[in-house]
Parts: C-alpha cells; structure tokens; sequence
C-alpha cells in the first residue's frame, strides 16, 4: 500500500530536484525525507531519482511516476475535503462547480437567490472546465457542478437551470453594427471568430446553424472560452456568436445584436449532482434551483 507521505516527498523532491530545498520545503530534515524516498523505492521496486554528488534527476520510472503521483495527492486533497465537508454538514455547507460561462449572470443571480431564501447554506466555489467537475463529483469534492450539456452518458442527476439566447457580437465600426437585427445570412464570408473543439457544445450548435443556412463564415481564430472571444472581437479581428448573457464581460468598443439561429436554439446551463450524495442542504439548494428554473421567463432579444 502506497504511503501518501512518502507520495508527497517524492513530488517535493521530483519538483526541487535538490533533497535539501524538498526537505526545506517539506519543514523536515534531510535524512528522513532520504529514507522516505528509499521506501518508496522499495515499494515500488524502481529507482525514481539518478543521484550525484551535485544533481538530482528524475528516471524514466520518476517521470512516468510524477503525474500519477500528482494526482493521487489531488484526489486525497479531494477525500479530505469531502470528509470535512460532511462533518460541517449540520452548518449548510455546499461546494459548487462552475464554469466561468456560468459567472456572468447565473452565478451572481444564484448567490442573491441563495441569500434570501436559505441564508444559513454557506457556499464555496470552485471554477472548473466541465471535465475536471465531473470528477471532481464523481470523488465528492463538490457537491454540484454547472457546466453546458454534456454529448457523452453521466451517471449524475441533471436539470437544466438557465436557458438564454444568442447574441451577435462586433466590433463597434463594422458596417453590421449599425442594423438592429441582422440576419444570418449576413455572415456569410465574414470574418468570424469561433469556439474550438474544447467548447463542443457552442461549437457544434453554431456549426449546425450555419449549415441549415447555407452560409460559409471565414474563421480566423478558434477559442474555447466566451472572454477570450469577445477579446479579439474588440480587437477588430472579426465577429462572434456568443450566448446573449457574455455581454456582462463589458468590452467597451464591442456591440452586441439580436441574431436568430433557428427555433428553439438556445444556450442551456445544466446542473449536475450524485444522487446518492447525503449533505442534508443539497435538496434544499435543488429545491432552490427548480424555483428559479421555472420562474425565470424566455429571455427578450433587448440587446445593443
């Protein structure tokens, strides 16, 4: 059986390369921090360190063994988080998931709703990409996450919290910004900047729209995240489809327009959360969330 602090010493070693600014580091001395490694050796029967009277380097085993020993120190950070988590449970405490989508008008709205109907539910956040939520719900270190609809089968619960529209962004002078709603087809051969293979959702409901359309935009640059869209957008570089809410990221030289995709085009927020999860304030925070789910109206095309 691995020994985690034999684990931590190793990564501390493995990321110094020097034994004494690791057992500096570790506020130990040198010789245990030494006889740590030697067992962890041991147990692994490999040699993890090539050592010289003035270096240290990593074995081929040490740099294969380093990014695996790097997660399992995460993962036990994310049991130890669970564990004390659950003992504060009585308190109302919750850990939430989000992307950073979710921080321009859901978060906030969340935060202010929470506040008023369960003030004694204390929360912490963590902003996270979906994928790194999913584990980290799979393991309990939080309790729900808030991420886009998921393409592959999850085994946790989901319900859609957030639906907005899209909204057409461009640089204050283009000749698109002076019309009040202008069609899709008026992008065709535009300059466009896009969402990359690692926003999949976006990418592939905007690539759906232009194909029914017929129409063909230039992409001169692939981003994953909606800020860094709008950013080359102020830059004049182009134009972007971005989910209506983004224009909370304030970029002054940026107008936003209302764009029609298609009926029933729209952009979901969906939250995700293990059933079997036992911390006696996550009803009470699904409860919440279906209320502002059902009263939240069909967002209004009153943009720019």
């Amino acid at each position: 059986m691995l020994d985690l602090t034999h684990i931590r010493s190793f990564v501390a070693v493995a990321t110094e390369l020097n034994f004494g600014r690791a057992a500096k580091r570790l506020n130990m001395t040198q010789p245990p921090l030494s006889r740590q490694i030697q067992l962890l050796e041991r147990e692994l029967d490999v040699a993890l360190f090539i050592r010289t009277s003035r270096s240290v380097q990593l074995t081929a085993a040490g740099r294969a063994f380093l990014h695996e020993a790097r997660q399992l120190l995460a993962k036990g950070d994310l049991a130890i988080q669970a564990a004390r988590r659950a003992a504060k449970a009585d308190d109302g405490a919750l850990t939430i998931g989000f992307i950073g989508a979710a921080s321009y008008a859901f978060l906030p709205r969340l935060v202010m709703q929470t506040r008023q109907d369960c003030p004694t539910i204390a929360l912490a956040f963590r902003e996270m990409e979906a994928p790194a939520q999913c584990e980290a719900l799979a393991l309990g270190g939080i309790d729900l996450a808030f991420v886009r609809p998921l393409a592959e089968a999850h085994p946790a619960r989901s319900l859609c919290v957030m639906r907005e529209r899209f909204a057409l962004a461009l640089p204050l002078e283009h000749p698109l910004a002076g019309r009040r709603r202008p069609s899709l087809g008026q992008l065709d051969d535009q300059p466009f900047v896009m969402y990359s293979r690692d926003a999949p959702y976006l990418s592939r409901l905007l690539s759906e729209a232009f194909d029914r359309a017929r129409i063909r935009p230039r992409f001169v640059q692939a981003m994953s995240h909606s800020q860094a869209v709008l950013s080359l957008v102020s830059t004049g570089l182009g134009l972007a489809i971005v989910p209506e809410e983004t224009r909370n990221a304030c970029f002054d030289n940026v107008i936003f327009r209302p764009i029609d995709l298609g009926r029933g085009v729209d952009v979901e927020l969906h939250a995700l959360w293990r059933p079997e999860n036992r911390n006696p304030a996550l009803p009470t925070m699904l409860a919440l969330l279906e209320r502002m789910a059902s009263a939240r109206p069909q967002p209004e095309r009153r943009i720019g």
